[in-house]
C-alpha cells in the first residue's frame, strides 16, 4: 500500500507522546500493525513506521538508513525517495539478521542500481548461514507464527555485511557520527546506534512497544540479562528521542529513560525469580507456575502490554539458557511417544471420546476468572493432545481438538501463542500424520 495514505490523524512523534504521557486518551496500535508515512523527527533524521520501523539520517556523503525493511519495501522506497529524491544511500546498518529488517537493502539497490554499504555485528552473516541450514524448518515457523502464510516460505539468498564488528563501532559518514553497540537480547547479533550530536538512540528490536520478545517459544535462545543490560546502557546515554524497531517513537528525556528502565525492571524480576529457583534445586514447572505476576504498574505500561511475547516464555527461556532442554521431570529425559503415551491414556479413561469430551468440558470459560479459565484450557489441551494421538481419525476427537485450540487462542494475549494454537486448531484440516 501507499503508506501516505496510512496517515493517521495524528503524527508517528505525537502518538508516541500521547501514549507515554496522555495514554488514557488514545487507543495503543500493536506494534507490528503501525505503519504510516515518513516523518521527519529533525531536521535531516527522518522515521518510517513500518512492519519494522526505518530510521533515515540525511548525511553529507548520503543518507544512512539504520534498518531498511523486509517485504514490501517498494512502498517504503517511494517515502524515502519522496523524502531526498537525488541522494545516494551511503550505508545501511543492520540492527539484527531479522527478515523484516533486512530484505529491504536489495529494493534500495535495485531501484537506486548502486551497491551501499551494509553494516552489521559479525553474528549477522552466521545467523544468515543458519537460516540457509534450517530454511525449511523457518518456514514451518514462520507459517505458524503469521496466520496469513499458508504455506512454508522462507528466503534463500541474503544481503550480506560489506563491514562487520565485534564490540563496537563508531561511524563517521558526511559530518554525522553515530556509534553501534554490540548487545545480546532478542538476538545475539543485536546492535544498537547512538547519535550523540542528536540525542537520539536507534534501539532496534531491544524495543518494541510490547513486552520484550525474549521467550519466543519456536526460535532460537533468546538473552534475557544482556537485554536488560542493554535497556540499562541505552538509559544512561540520557537520550531525547528513542526510534524503536516497531511502534513510534518516544521523545522527551523522562519518557526515554522511564521506558528503557521500566523494561528493564520487568525483565530483571523474572530473571531473579528464574535464577533463585533454578538454584535451589527447582523443575522448570514448578519454577514457571511460582512466579509471580509482573506487577501491574509495569505490565500496564502500553510499551510492556503482552501482546506479541508473554512473561511466562521469558522464565523457560532462561532456563533454557543457564540449565539446558531437560525441565527436571525424570518421566521427560526419555519420554515414551506422544502416541503410546496418548494410547494409554485414553485407554485408562475408557477411551479418547471420553478424553476430548472432557477437554471440550474445560474449555468452556464461561463463568470463570481469567486465571481458572487458563488453567482449564492448559489442562483442556493436554487431554485433547492425548486424545488425538490414540485416535486422529475419530471425527469427534478431531472437532473436540479443533475447539479447544480455538479456546485457547482466543483466551491468549500474545501473538505467539494465539497463533500455535490457531494453527494446531486448522491442522486438523490437514491429514493425521501432521497432528
Amino acid at each position: 500500500a501507499d503508506l501516505d495514505e496510512l496517515a493517521g490523524p495524528r503524527s508517528a512523534v505525537t502518538v508516541g507522546r500521547m501514549l507515554m504521557e496522555r495514554p488514557t486518551e488514545i487507543e495503543c496500535p500493536h506494534p507490528m500493525r503501525f505503519y504510516g508515512p515518513l516523518e521527519e523527527v529533525q531536521p535531516g533524521l527522518a522515521f518510517v513506521p513500518f512492519f519494522a520501523n526505518v530510521t533515515v539520517l540525511e548525511t553529507g556523503e548520503g543518507l544512512v538508513l539504520v534498518d531498511c525493511g523486509g517485504a514490501g519495501t517498494q512502498a517504503l522506497y517511494k517515502q524515502v525517495r519522496k523524502w531526498r529524491p537525488n541522494a545516494p544511500i551511503h550505508t545501511v546498518i543492520y540492527t539484527h539478521g531479522h527478515l523484516d529488517h533486512v530484505l529491504g537493502v536489495k529494493t534500495f539497490e535495485k531501484e537506486d542500481k548502486r551497491r551501499t554499504r551494509v553494516v552489521a555485528h559479525v553474528n549477522v552473516r552466521r545467523r544468515f548461514n543458519r537460516y540457509r541450514l534450517t530454511r525449511g524448518y523457518n518456514g514451518h515457523i514462520n507459517m505458524r507464527q503469521f496466520p496469513h502464510v499458508t504455506k512454508p516460505s522462507w528466503p534463500a539468498n541474503w544481503r550480506e555485511p560489506d563491514l562487520e564488528y565485534e564490540n563496537n563501532l563508531v561511524l563517521s559518514i558526511g559530518g554525522e557520527e553515530l556509534h553501534l553497540f554490540h548487545a545480546v537480547g532478542e538476538t545475539d547479533d543485536g546492535t544498537w546506534v547512538w547519535i550523540p550530536e542528536r540525542s537520539t538512540i536507534c534501539s532496534g528490536d531491544l524495543f518494541i512497544w510490547a513486552f520484550p520478545n525474549c521467550g519466543n517459544p519456536q526460535k532460537v535462545q533468546r538473552y534475557a540479562q544482556g537485554w536488560i543490560d542493554a535497556l540499562l546502557a541505552m538509559a544512561a546515554k540520557k537520550a531525547a528521542v528513542l526510534l524503536p524497531g516497531h511502534g513510534p517513537p518516544i521523545t522527551g528525556l523522562r519518557n526515554v529513560e522511564r521506558a528503557l528502565k521500566q523494561t528493564a525492571a520487568a525483565l530483571q524480576l523474572l530473571v531473579s525469580h528464574t535464577v533463585e529457583k533454578m538454584n535451589a534445586g527447582w523443575r522448570l514447572q514448578d519454577v514457571v507456575d511460582s512466579c509471580p505476576p509482573v506487577p501491574a504498574h509495569l505490565l500496564n505500561q502500553p510499551f510492556l502490554r503482552p501482546v506479541y511475547d508473554e512473561p511466562e516464555f521469558v522464565v523457560r527461556n532462561c532456563w533454557r539458557l543457564w540449565g539446558g532442554w531437560w525441565d527436571g521431570n525424570p518421566a521427560h529425559l526419555h519420554p515414551a511417544s506422544d502416541e503410546a503415551l496418548g494410547t494409554e491414556v485414553a485407554t485408562l479413561a475408557g477411551g479418547a471420546t471420553v478424553l476430548a469430551k472432557r477437554a471440550t468440558q474445560l474449555a468452556n470459560s464461561s463463568d470463570k476468572s481469567w486465571g481458572q479459565a487458563k488453567a482449564d484450557l492448559a489442562l483442556a489441551g493436554h487431554l485433547a493432545e492425548f486424545a488425538i494421538k490414540a485416535e486422529p481419525d475419530n471425527a469427534a476427537v478431531r472437532l473436540a481438538y479443533r475447539a479447544v485450540n480455538e479456546a485457547r487462542s482466543r483466551h491468549a494475549t500474545s501473538l505467539m501463542a494465539t497463533n500455535i494454537y490457531g494453527h494446531a486448531a486448522r491442522s486438523v484440516d490437514g491429514p493425521a500424520a501432521r497432528l
